[in-house]
């Protein structure tokens, strides 16, 4: 039976979740807060310059095809990539890394800083690889957080020490020179925690990053949001911008629709792809599911502070991907999770998108995104951004050997408010909720209502977890337990 499905917000999770939606014959329409789609994964246009205000990187290609193809499409049919040689550069104190576009390029790096580490990570990433195939195909996509007993099988047994053993501990288990180190616990920065509180079996990360590649989408992250935009209005979902979601109505503890600029609008069920805290606070008291005391528990991705910086000139030294490492890792990392405070002496990520696309910048100029991770609800100043501006672009200069200050046309930046305020994001988070043992699968938020017959959840606070191929995958798996709940 064909149902009216309201949707809050238009992020991966979102827009992924309406077209299935469509695709099964109900009538969808999706609610943005923003002027434009995408939630976090928007775009900003100005003077020539093109950045991504929110996900960069493009790994994972093929949860993206697996998108399309269910629809009968291909990602070439919205949008090309291009997979990216060398994939990025890590900046350490006396020694830069650089991670080519093959196992063969990569191993031959390790190899050159530490004899023997290139058939030791050759063994690493085929671990790696294996724990990717039993993670896409076998849990994934066929576990929607509901019981244990989706993580059960005869592969996932015989990797049960691996949920209780750290990537930090497989990592220095192999391999002991601190650089090395450093680059293989980088890729479960992706999954929100510290590399000492993230599950190795989640190694799979690692073969995303050196086995698959690191890929740019020509004109940009934002151009995945439109192919996919383009695709869920092919199929007939309506799409609203500028509609700020007030409040989720229930009668007989059922969803009955949504309330935006004061209109009430009905609706058979809803979906929320918004931060699922702010979510449960458009609820009366009676219907949210978890207090204020169970959020505050939980252990949330960090923030970050952004710059978006447009450059005069072509910069040197630099890649289209840049970590900045010359910092101790640990030590950041403790000022975020452990000591909340503005670190000390940072590591920071420097994404030059034009290196690699011209588009994204004028002629003879290079469009320029800095990424720092700091702690989230901290204090956020004009003073404190422009200070740690000057902290990065001096280290910046001293380690690619320019100078650039004297070359900035304009610098813009978006710190915890701006995560708050732009995407009602508990406590300024940038990328939702970690990916600890604790907080893994059945064990995170659900994708529906415990309370509210007809409510549903998606996104990176709920299964499977943070980033961008797992909000395609979210979007999934609520629209087929939505589907499977009606039948």
């Amino acid at each position: 039976m064909k149902k009216t499905i309201q949707i809050i917000g238009s992020g991966f999770s979102s827009l992924s979740a309406a077209c299935y939606l469509a695709k099964a014959g109900h009538q969808v329409s999706l609610y943005e807060k923003n002027s434009t789609v995408g939630g976090r994964a928007r775009q900003l246009n100005k003077d020539g310059f093109t950045f991504d205000i929110g996900p960069s990187w493009y790994w994972m290609p093929d949860v993206f095809d697996r998108f399309f193809s269910d629809f009968g499409k291909n990602t070439s049919d919205y949008y090309k990539i291009d997979k990216l040689d060398p994939a990025y550069k890590i900046f350490f104190d006396d020694e830069i890394i650089t991670i080519g576009d093959s196992m063969d390029k990569i191993c031959s790096e390790f190899e050159r800083i530490e004899k023997g580490s290139g058939n030791k990570l050759k063994k690493f990433i085929k671990k790696a690889q294996n724990n990717y195939g039993i993670a896409v195909n076998k849990i994934l996509y066929n576990a929607p957080g509901i019981s244990p007993l989706e993580l059960v099988s005869k592969d996932t047994v015989l990797r049960l020490d691996q949920f209780f053993k750290t990537i930090s501990q497989e990592v220095r288990k192999n391999f002991s020179n601190p650089k090395l180190v450093s680059t293989l616990e980088f890729p479960s920065l992706f999954l929100g925690a510290k590399p000492s509180k993230t599950p190795s079996f989640f190694s799979f990360m690692n073969f995303a990053d050196f086995g698959l590649g690191t890929w740019h989408p020509r004109g940009g992250m934002y151009e995945v949001i439109k192919g996919m935009e383009s695709l869920a209005i092919e199929l007939g979902v309506v799409i609203n911008t500028n509609h700020p979601v007030e409040k989720i109505i229930v009668e007989n503890n059922s969803v009955t629709g949504l309330i935006i600029k004061n209109t009430f609008i009905e609706s058979d069920i809803v979906l929320s792809g918004a931060d699922y805290h702010h979510s449960e606070t458009l609820l009366e008291n009676k219907f949210r599911q978890h207090t204020e005391a169970y959020w505050d528990k939980k252990v949330f991705a960090p923030s970050s502070l952004l710059f978006y910086i447009g450059i005069d000139k072509k910069l040197k030294n630099t890649e289209h991907h840049n970590l900045f490492f010359d910092a101790d890792f640990e030590k950041h990392a403790i000022e975020i999770y452990d000591d909340p405070k503005w670190p000390s002496h940072p590591l920071f990520y420097v994404n030059v998108p034009s290196k690699s696309d011209p588009s994204m910048a004028p002629e003879g100029c290079d469009a320029m995104f800095i990424l720092m991770p700091i702690a989230t609800n901290i204090e956020d100043t004009p003073v404190l951004r422009n200070n740690y501006l000057q902290i990065i672009l001096k280290r910046f200069e001293q380690k690619t050997d320019q100078s650039i200050q004297n070359n900035i046309i304009f610098s813009e930046s978006f710190c915890v408010k701006d995560f708050k305020s732009e995407y009602n994001s508990y406590k300024g988070n940038a990328y939702g909720m970690a990916m600890t043992l604790l907080q893994t699968a059945f064990l995170r938020p659900k994708l529906k209502s415990s309370k509210v017959d007809n409510l549903y959840f998606t996104g990176q606070l709920t299964v499977p977890g943070p980033g961008v191929p797992p909000s395609l995958i979210s979007g999934k798996l609520t629209s087929e337990l939505i589907i499977s709940n009606l039948k």
